[in-house]
C-alpha cells in the first residue's frame, strides 16, 4: 500500500453507491480485498461512519472495525445481546469528524479542563492524552495522515472540556482538505440506488 499512493487505491477501488434514510453510503473493494463502508450525511456532505473489513483466513471476512462513528455497542441495547457491555461510567473513546478538523471525544470523564495535557509524538505517529491526576491515558494515531504520509503538526492540536467529555480537535492538512473534496465529487457521481435495489451500480 506503501507504493501505491492513498488517493490511487481510493480511484482504482470498485465503488457502490445506497441512498438510504438521509444518507449516502458508499462501498468500497480494494484489489487486495480489504472492504472499507462509508456514510455521509445527503444535508451536510459530513463523514459520519467509516468502518474497515479484511479477509479473515478462516470464514472469509473479518468483522467491521469502526475508524469514525459510534461503535455499535453504543448505538444498538439489545436485552438478549451475548456481548458483555461496558461499564456505562467507564471513559468511551471515539471520533467523529467535522469538515475541517479530525475529532475525537471522550465521554464520562468528569475531570476539569486544566487536568488534560495533550501532546504529538512525531517519531511514533500518535497523539498522547494524559491526565495530571493519572486517571486517564490514552495514544492514539491519526489514520488519516498515514495513510497518505503526511507529518504530524503540534500546533494543529487542541481540546476542549464541556458535559464530563473531552473533545480533541487536530485540523485537517491542505492536502487531506483537497482529497476528502475530490473524493465527495466523485462519491457524488456515483449513482446511488435505494435501499432494498439489488443492482448497485458499481464504478
Amino acid at each position: 500500500m506503501a507504493v501505491q499512493s492513498w488517493s490511487d487505491l481510493l480511484k482504482s477501488s470498485k465503488k457502490t453507491a445506497l441512498i438510504h434514510d438521509g444518507k449516502r453510503k458508499i462501498h468500497y473493494l480494494f484489489t487486495d480485498g480489504k472492504e472499507m463502508a462509508e456514510e455521509y450525511d445527503l444535508t451536510t456532505d459530513e463523514l459520519t461512519v467509516r468502518k474497515w473489513r479484511s479477509k479473515s483466513t478462516f470464514k472469509g471476512h473479518g468483522p467491521w472495525e469502526i475508524e469514525v462513528g459510534e461503535p455499535v455497542s453504543s448505538t444498538v441495547a439489545s436485552l438478549e445481546s451475548d456481548v458483555i457491555k461496558e461499564n456505562c461510567s467507564n471513559p468511551i473513546f471515539l471520533r467523529k469528524d467535522t469538515k475541517t478538523s479530525f475529532q475525537w471525544r471522550v465521554r464520562n470523564l468528569p475531570y476539569p479542563k486544566q487536568v488534560y495535557n495533550l501532546s504529538v509524538e512525531p517519531d511514533q505517529r500518535c497523539c498522547v492524552i494524559r491526565t495530571t491526576n493519572k486517571k486517564y491515558y490514552k495514544k492514539f494515531n491519526i489514520t488519516d495522515l498515514d495513510r497518505s504520509q503526511l507529518p504530524l503538526d503540534s500546533s494543529a492540536l487542541s481540546f476542549t472540556h464541556v458535559n464530563n467529555t473531552l473533545i480533541v480537535s487536530y485540523k485537517k492538512p491542505k492536502e487531506i482538505l483537497t482529497l476528502e473534496h475530490e473524493l465527495l465529487c466523485e462519491v457524488k457521481k456515483l449513482k446511488g440506488t435505494n435501499e432494498g435495489d439489488v443492482d448497485c451500480k458499481t464504478q
